[in-house]
C-alpha cells in the first residue's frame, strides 16, 4: 500500500472517519431510520451469538477462497453497494472498485453512485454487480440494466426494501445534498436532474420519493429477468415466503438485508433471520447477507448460519474517507485477517468446515 490507516479494528477506524468527514457525510453514512433500533440490533445480535470452537484440528494452513454465482473471490468477503461515496473522498466508487480487485474480491456497484458505471468499470480488475432500484420510467431501468451488461457487470442487485425512502432524522435534520462539484451520475446520463435545491429536508429522500416506483412488484422481477442476460439477485429478503417468491419468479440469489437499518425501523437484525431463510431455501440458491459485520468472527457465524459470503458497506467508507483506496484495502485486509485468525481458533482450515454446529444463540437477559 502506498499509504496505511492507524486503526487496528473497525471501530477504530470509524472513529477516524468521523473526525475528517463532515457531520452531513458522517450522519448520512451512519445513520438509521428512525430510533435506529434496528441499525443497533444489526450488530448487537453478533453479541448473542457464541461459538464452540473444535480443538485438536490441524490448521496450520488456512483457505478462505470461494466463488459467488461461479465468480471465484479470495474471501467470502464482498463489498455492499453504497450510495453517495463521493462525501466521502474524491474517488468514491473508483477508489472503492480498484480496492476490490486488488483484494480480489467482488464490488457492489451502486445506483446511486458519484461514478458512472462505465467509469467504474474502466478500473474495475476483479467481479462487479451492479445494484439497481426499479423507477416510475421503466425505460429509465432499462438502460441502467443495458449499461450495467454492456460495461461488463457480473450480475444485477435488485433492491426491494425502498418503495419509499426511510425516514432517517439525521439526514432530515442536516438537510442532506450534494456539493456543486458531485452528481449521480448514473441518473444524469439517463436524462434525470440531480438532487433537487432548496429542499426543508433530506434532498435525496425527496429525489427518492419522486423517482422510485412504489407500485414495485413480483411482475416486476419477472419483467426485469426478461431484459437481460446476467443473474438477478434480490437484496432486501427478510422474510422465508418472500425468499421463496423471489426464487419463484427468477432470482438467482437472496441477499438477506435490511438495508443497514436505514429503512423500516424495528425490523430484525439480519443475522437473526438467516437461518430460517437458508433453510427455506434448501439449497436452490446461493444466500448472502449484510448488516452489522464489523468483526472476523462475525464472518464466521454468519457463514456457520448458512450464508455463501457477506457483503459489507459503512466500514468500507471509512476506510475510503480516512485513506481512499488504500483505507478500503486496509478495511478488507483487516476482516480477511480476523476471519483467518477465527477459523484457526475454531478448528476451521477451509470454509466448508464452517458448519452450524459452530454457533449457539444465547437467551436474552
Amino acid at each position: 500500500m502506498s499509504e496505511t490507516i492507524d486503526a487496528i479494528n473497525l471501530g477504530e477506524l470509524e472513529e477516524r472517519a468521523r473526525v475528517v468527514l463532515h457531520r452531513m457525510a458522517y450522519d448520512y453514512y451512519a445513520s438509521g431510520a428512525n430510533d435506529e433500533v434496528t441499525l443497533r440490533e444489526n450488530r448487537a445480535a453478533y453479541e448473542r451469538i457464541t461459538l464452540l470452537p473444535r480443538m485438536l484440528v490441524d490448521v496450520s494452513t488456512r483457505d478462505l477462497r470461494t466463488t459467488v454465482l461461479g465468480e471465484p473471490v479470495s474471501m467470502p468477503i464482498l463489498i455492499a453497494p453504497t450510495a453517495l461515496p463521493g462525501l466521502a473522498h474524491p474517488e468514491g466508487d473508483l477508489a472503492t472498485t480498484k480496492a476490490a480487485g486488488a483484494a480480489r474480491t467482488l464490488m457492489t456497484l451502486s445506483t446511486i453512485s458519484t461514478s458512472s458505471i462505465e467509469e467504474a468499470m474502466a478500473v474495475a480488475t476483479g467481479p462487479v454487480w451492479f445494484q439497481l432500484y426499479v423507477f416510475k420510467d421503466r425505460d429509465v431501468t432499462a438502460s441502467l440494466v443495458r449499461r450495467a451488461e454492456e460495461a461488463g457487470c457480473k450480475a444485477i442487485v435488485l433492491t426491494v426494501d425502498v418503495p419509499v425512502p426511510g425516514q432517517r432524522e439525521r439526514d432530515t435534520r442536516n438537510r442532506l445534498t450534494l456539493p456543486d462539484n458531485l452528481s449521480i451520475k448514473n441518473l444524469l446520463m439517463a436524462g434525470r436532474q440531480n438532487l433537487p435545491e432548496n429542499i426543508a429536508g433530506s434532498a435525496l429522500a425527496a429525489y427518492v420519493a419522486s423517482l422510485f416506483d412504489p407500485a414495485l412488484s413480483w411482475k416486476d422481477l419477472q419483467w426485469l429477468r426478461g431484459l437481460t442476460k446476467l443473474p438477478v439477485l434480490v437484496k432486501g429478503i427478510l422474510r422465508t415466503d418472500d425468499a421463496l417468491r423471489a426464487i419463484d419468479h427468477g432470482a438467482s440469489a437472496i441477499i438477506v438485508s435490511n438495508h443497514g437499518g436505514r429503512q423500516l425501523d424495528t425490523t430484525p437484525p439480519t443475522i437473526s433471520v438467516l437461518p430460517e431463510i437458508v433453510d427455506a431455501v434448501a439449497a436452490a440458491v446461493e444466500v448472502y447477507l449484510d448488516g452489522g459485520i464489523r468483526r472476523g468472527t462475525d464472518v464466521v457465524k454468519a457463514l456457520a448460519y448458512g450464508a455463501r459470503a457477506v457483503l459489507v458497506g459503512r466500514p468500507v467508507l471509512w476506510g475510503l474517507a480516512v485513506a481512499g483506496e488504500p483505507g478500503v484495502r486496509s478495511v478488507l485486509e483487516l476482516l480477511r485477517k480476523e476471519l483467518d485468525v477465527a477459523m484457526a481458533l475454531s478448528g476451521c482450515p477451509r470454509l466448508a468446515a464452517i458448519t452450524r454446529d459452530l454457533v449457539r444463540p444465547t437467551p436474552m437477559a
